[in-house]
């Protein structure tokens, strides 16, 4: 009975593990490009169902360290470094209405390098940022996967407590 309500608990689990596809990092910090001081974020998934995988948070300041007017709007765009590759580009959206957090996502369907454009407009001037990006399949195996690979410790720990019982059984 221990062993099934084990089970189910790892296989509960599995399904809150499933909702995180891995944390987000820089791929320019704090560069002052005109009067802005911006930072990339990225979580760059490549998808084959046409979601957009590839997720760009921009981080505008001013140079001085002060937020950004409310006006200020980003735009990223971003181009697979092979030849014939058509730019996709969308408009940043601020995070939950501010400014100076704004968040893109992009398809990006196939593996590999990609160069990444960031467009900043705003009552302070424009700015442009550049930066590349290797985009890569999430590599963690899917959920059933984890009940597949956790089988035969399983099956191990059934016959080695039906041994015991047997064991005391005889005794």
């Amino acid at each position: 009975m221990r062993a099934l309500v084990t089970t189910a608990c790892m296989a509960a689990a599995t399904c809150m593990v499933a909702a995180h596809a891995g944390p987000p990092y820089p791929i320019v910090s704090d560069r002052i490009v005109g009067a802005y001081s911006v930072s990339i974020w990225t979580d760059p998934d490549t998808t084959d169902d046409g979601t957009a995988g590839g997720q760009f948070w921009v981080v505008v300041e001013t140079a001085a360290g002060a937020d950004v007017p409310a006006a200020t709007r980003a735009s990223v765009s971003i181009r697979r470094l092979t030849s014939g590759a058509i730019p996709q580009q969308a408009a940043a959206e601020p995070v939950r209405g501010d400014p100076g957090n704004q968040f893109a996502a992009l398809l990006m369907d196939h593996e590999g390098s990609y160069a990444v454009a960031v467009t900043i407009a705003g009552p302070l001037g424009g700015a442009s940022v550049e930066a590349q990006v290797e985009a890569t399949y999430d590599l963690r195996p899917a959920p059933y996967m984890l009940a597949w690979y956790l089988l035969p410790f399983v099956v191990a720990g059934l016959l080695w407590g039906r041994l015991l019982v047997r064991r005391r059984r005889v005794r």
